[in-house]
């Protein structure tokens, strides 16, 4: 497990950004952490540190928002309206899990069960007004 401290959104967004110059193609990023804590922040910096231009939005209302630039792509979720597998299915998520495309995922917890082993979880506490402490692991270094 890696942790991080951040003091601000341009802090969080330099964060997620050296950290997705790193990711190998088609991970999957499940973001834990309530409203607030910056989970669009960090997925501002993914696509920044991919090479995407492209202005991030919480997906909340169309559930998925899709970022493409020349080499890469990241497909945003926003799984807190996902009940059962059936809704699960229909958002496409299973789709793009076999491709190589990049996944950021917020309220993972509604669909932990289907995230593969190797899903880079970031679990986001607010540590101050503006701070935040991101723990960064694997699925499957979690204890069981």
């Amino acid at each position: 497990m890696k942790i991080f401290e951040t003091n601000s959104y341009e802090e969080t967004v330099s964060l997620a950004q050296r950290i997705a110059e790193e990711l190998p193609k088609g991970t999957v990023i499940a973001y834990i952490g309530g409203l607030g804590m910056g989970k669009t922040a960090f997925t501002t910096g993914l696509v920044k540190g991919l090479g995407i231009r492209a202005d991030v939005s919480s997906p909340t209302f169309a559930i998925c928002n899709t970022y493409i630039g020349k080499n890469d792509t990241l497909h945003h979720f926003d799984m807190y309206r996902v009940d059962g597998w059936d809704d699960l299915y229909s958002t496409g998520f299973f789709d793009f899990l076999e491709s190589d495309d990049y996944i950021a995922v917020e309220w993972s917890e509604n669909i932990y069960g289907a995230l593969p082993d190797d899903t880079m979880i970031v679990e986001i506490e607010k540590s101050g007004e503006n701070a935040r402490c991101f723990k960064i692991y694997k699925k499957s270094e979690e204890e069981k």
